[in-house]
């Protein structure tokens, strides 16, 4: 896929997502889509062999049903949004088996899923969307999805939960330790796998600063 063809795809599947119905989630929205694909971008430059058009489509196209993290049929969305790209797709220039591995990157990319990615371009698109985890940005959209849910900032009287157990359904300041210090561990690629330790790093050293200043009396 040259560039043209690129910048094609690009504004297909942008002209693509525009016509779905809106949603108000903005820890999820185009902007979160496009910081995926520039993950992917940057990880597929180590890995020249995967399918970069099915990469883009999954990067563009893996929250096309979103729901909210306390839905009782959240780990179905990922599945419901393969289905939905399959259908969006159907008539594209796109082969049965990039369909068939478009429709996999999509389910697999679900933490709540917890699919395991089979193929590259599936682990690919997995390690980028779970990248906008981390660092700064991930450390907003975490603020902003604890405040759509009610939950406190941090515990009052023991921030880092040295004794308590860690509790990110009640502070939004636990949720690093709870899941976004394993995110890491679990990337696919040896290329995500640093990234992510990097974008942890500075996670890691804002939640310490934070707590010494909530504590400060």
């Amino acid at each position: 896929m040259n560039a043209q063809q690129q910048s094609q795809w690009q504004n297909r599947l942008i002209t693509l997502l525009e016509s779905q119905p809106p949603d108000d989630d903005g820890a999820h929205d185009l902007s979160h889509l496009h910081r995926v694909w520039a993950v992917a971008k940057q990880l597929l430059e180590n890995y020249p062999q995967a399918d970069k058009l099915v990469v883009m489509a999954g990067s563009y196209l893996h929250d096309l049903v979103n729901l909210p993290k306390s839905h009782p049929q959240r780990h179905l969305a990922s599945h419901w949004s393969a289905e939905r790209a399959r259908q969006l797709l159907a008539d594209s220039e796109l082969t049965p088996a990039q369909l068939d591995n478009l429709a996999h990157a999509i389910e697999a990319h679900s933490y709540s899923a917890a699919i395991e990615p089979k193929t590259l371009e599936a682990q690919i698109v997995q390690d980028a969307d779970r990248m906008d985890a981390l660092g700064p940005v991930g450390l907003a959209r975490m603020f902003y999805v604890s405040g759509r849910m009610g939950r406190a900032l941090a515990h009052p009287l023991d921030p880092l939960g040295e004794q308590r157990q860690p509790d990110d359904q009640a502070w939004a300041i636990d949720h690093i330790k709870v899941k976004l210090a394993k995110l890491p561990g679990m990337m696919q690629t040896d290329a995500g796998r640093a990234m992510a330790e990097a974008k942890l790093q500075w996670l890691i050293h804002f939640r310490d600063e934070f707590c010494r200043d909530w504590m400060a009396r």
